[in-house]
């Protein structure tokens, strides 16, 4: 009862704040087919998905991602910022004493992983690891307890280290298949329904038609928040050998994608190709 209960109040959520964002004109982008359509669909998604997600730590990753996304979205588009596009821009923008916003949107979502994940590893730290008060880090008056404690204390910093990883890094991957209508949203559903978050599952959901029918798009700003909303949900069941796989695997993902077009990967696979074009417009 309580998943169907989030589930329709993530797509109740999504929709109310679409309505209540509209269609200003700040928001409007050409999409890839030329059309013109709105970013609300991202602020929506943002808020919808992160408020939904069941955890702290997951509406303060979403929030944190989405609030520099919506920056990049809208300041990355001034002309003097698309000289400076991809990390190697950033960096060259930075060389030239130039702050871009996608360095900004970098560094804002690597902090919004870095907090999310530390709530993770606090709510979730047994207290049989935390000293007791008092006790500055001894156990029973033994100078074991600082060798007990000083490696606590290193393994949690290296799951939180791991576990910012795999937050960030799944904020960039759904941003990186948000090229087509429907591909990140197709991709956040089901990954949402597989790690058991219904609430961004109901968000992006409900707004996956008006994404299909190309009167929204997601922007850094959906995708990053709902990436890292997902993204902490998959650090809340790995641990250090888990988190450290997943975030191999998403560092693989991302280092292959400046070589070679996921969107051409899709096209020539037949399964992908379908589940990708799925309800999209056919083109005119």
């Amino acid at each position: 009862m309580k998943k169907l209960v989030l589930l329709g109040l993530g797509a109740l959520a999504a929709q109310a704040a679409l309505k209540a964002i509209g269609t200003p004109k700040d928001l409007e982008r050409t999409n890839f087919r030329g059309s013109t359509v709105s970013l609300a669909g991202g602020p929506a998604l943002a808020v919808s998905a992160s408020l939904t997600a069941g955890s702290v730590a997951g509406a303060v990753a979403g929030l944190g991602s989405g609030a520099v996304g919506f920056y990049d979205d809208i300041v990355g588009s001034r002309p003097e910022e698309k000289a400076y596009k991809g990390f190697k821009g950033h960096l060259r923008g930075l060389q030239e004493g130039r702050v871009t916003s996608g360095l900004v949107k970098i560094a804002g979502v690597g902090l919004s992983a870095l907090a999310a994940s530390a709530l993770l590893s606090a709510s979730g730290r047994p207290a049989s690891a935390r000293p007791a008060s008092g006790q500055s880090a001894r156990v029973n008056g033994s100078a074991d307890g600082e060798s007990h404690f000083g490696k606590s204390g290193r393994k949690r910093a290296l799951e939180i280290a791991l576990g910012a990883g795999v937050i960030a890094g799944s904020a960039n991957l759904l941003n990186l298949l948000d090229l087509r209508p429907g591909r990140a949203l197709k991709t956040g559903l089901l990954a949402a329904g597989a790690l058991g978050q219904p609430g961004p599952a109901g968000a992006a959901g409900a707004l996956l038609p008006q994404d299909l029918d190309e009167e929204i798009m997601l922007g850094d700003t959906g995708a990053n928040a709902l990436g890292a909303v997902l993204g902490v949900a998959v650090a809340q069941k790995t641990g250090l050998l888990g988190r450290a796989a997943v975030l191999a695997g998403l560092t693989v993902l991302t280092l292959a994608s400046e070589k070679v077009s996921f969107t051409k990967v899709i096209e020539k696979t037949p399964v992908l190709r379908e589940a990708d074009a799925w309800g999209r417009r056919s083109a005119k």
